[in-house]
């Protein structure tokens, strides 16, 4: 290898004359020097932003299009450029994005962390469509490490192994279920509800008929009486949780199905609202209520997520959202049934999930699934209704209280309690369960599951109220 020296002070005449690179050539060397930089670091670090490419920061995103602002300055263009390359929504690659809607009582609430709301919500990204799927909190499922329980139980058991994994419980139970991928999970409590729809200034719904609920809870465990009347109404976050929860109303009303398909429209005129209002749609103010809110939304979405999903909500077609609610309405695709235990539940009337999993993978394909998706839809028959089981409870044990805790207890379970009160001699020894009228059995069975107390023979020295059918006794054998 041949060797030269250079003189850099060039102050001897015997040494070679360098010739200066032109300004043309440093501006090549500088470019190649930048580029090669740029490609080293996008080596090095690029894997710690491949996870989240998109900003969190609610500033960084323009409140009119929704798009992450452009930095100025060269160097930040182009770091804004490599490091910040919008990555599609989990989903969007495959055409399907689907997100778990899951609705809960919260602290404060009897059943706290039982799931009232189970909704599929789907897009279509290549053709702008929308599905809504409900599914009634009374499926039995297979819970993971707990059996065969009713759906709405999943994110309870969830928060009882480890708070706040509730949602993440619920989204891989119907994934199993359903065979269905479940990119992104919302779960938010009633609070939170009321305070959407008050943010947005109210929503407009179309009531479908009118009813009234003489049995809407109230404070301190009381009823009250609520109602609605068929047409178009405005509701503020107080009339529309309301109308989204009843579930004992008349004229049809009084059933899940009903409710599900009540908590559709409002999921619907809710989103009227948020694409409208222009506030709401600022990402600071999507920001601002997200952190109110904070302890009463769970979510896996990220900040970004939102904002890709706002921006693709704009490019939805909402004008023909197809809507399915699980029934076990004549050709629907449920039936009532028993779990194990003897609680009521319902299940499919295959006696497996495959036609809702070929519903649930093939709802955007007209061809296949329109027919089906209409005969769900069609309004179900008025149904003659009948009259509620009577079930009373009565303590015979000295501890306070215990009778008006197993109430509640039942009551979680969908097994209304008419009348609490003691037995006439205590202590009795033996819990047990009476049936005192034929339109009983079923309550008495799911009464059996819940608290794992026998079913008797009635005595003839038995003390009731008047039109008691389920009589329950809890005495000293009784394990809360």
């Amino acid at each position: 290898m041949e060797t030269r020296q250079t003189n850099f002070l060039n102050n001897s005449p015997q040494e070679p004359h360098i010739i200066e690179p032109s300004k043309k050539k440093r501006k090549r060397l500088f470019l190649f020097i930048v580029v090669g930089a740029i490609l080293f670091l996008s080596g090095c670090v690029g894997r710690v932003f491949i996870e989240n490419t998109l900003s969190n920061n609610p500033l960084a995103y323009d409140p009119v299009t929704l798009e992450p602002i452009e930095p100025e300055g060269l160097l930040s263009k182009i770091k804004h450029f490599v490091f910040n390359k919008e990555e599609p929504l989990a989903g969007e690659k495959q055409d399907r994005i689907n997100i778990l809607l899951l609705g809960i009582g919260g602290p404060g609430h009897d059943g706290p962390y039982l799931t009232d709301t189970i909704i599929i919500a789907s897009i279509q990204p290549s053709t702008g469509e929308v599905a809504l799927m409900s599914i009634p909190r009374d499926l039995g499922v297979d819970i993971p490490g707990q059996g065969w329980y009713k759906i709405n139980h999943a994110n309870a058991f969830g928060e009882a192994s480890q708070s706040g994994s509730g949602s993440a419980l619920a989204a891989k139970v119907i994934s199993d279920t359903f065979h269905i991928d479940i990119h992104y999970y919302i779960r938010v409590d009633f609070q939170a509800i009321q305070k959407i729809v008050d943010d947005v200034g109210g929503i407009t719904v179309d009531v479908e008929r009118s009813f009234t609920d003489t049995e809407f809870p109230a404070d301190n465990r009381e009823y009250q009486t609520i109602s609605f009347q068929k047409g178009i109404q405005t509701m503020d976050g107080t009339i529309a949780l309301e109308y989204a929860r009843s579930r004992h109303g008349n004229n049809g009303e009084g059933s899940d199905f009903a409710r599900a398909r009540r908590q559709q429209r409002m999921i619907l005129a809710l989103k009227e609202k948020v694409l409208s209002f222009e506030t709401l749609s600022n990402p600071i103010r999507i920001h601002s209520i997200l952190s109110t809110l904070d302890k009463h939304i769970s979510t896996n979405m990220l900040f970004s997520d939102i904002m890709s999903m706002m921006k693709l909500a704009k490019e939805v077609n909402f004008s023909n959202i197809k809507t399915v609610v699980l029934d076990s309405s004549v050709g629907g695709y449920l039936k009532n049934g028993y779990n194990p235990g003897g609680a009521f539940i319902l299940e499919p009337v295959t006696e497996n999930f495959d036609d809702i999993s070929y519903l649930f993978e093939h709802i955007f394909d007209p061809d296949v699934i329109l027919q089906k998706v209409e005969k769900i839809d069609t309004p179900e028959q008025e149904q003659p209704q009948l009259p509620p089981t009577i079930v009373e409870v009565q303590n015979g044990t000295w501890r306070a209280g215990l009778a008006a805790r197993i109430e509640k207890t039942l009551e979680d379970q969908d097994i209304s309690v008419s009348a609490v009160g003691n037995t006439d001699e205590r202590p009795s020894m033996e819990s047990a369960i009476y049936v005192l009228e034929p339109l009983g059995q079923d309550a008495a069975q799911a009464i059996k599951g819940a608290l794992d107390i026998p079913i008797k023979e009635p005595q003839e020295n038995l003390r009731h109220a008047v039109g008691t059918q389920v009589l329950v006794i809890l005495g000293e054998d009784f394990e809360e």
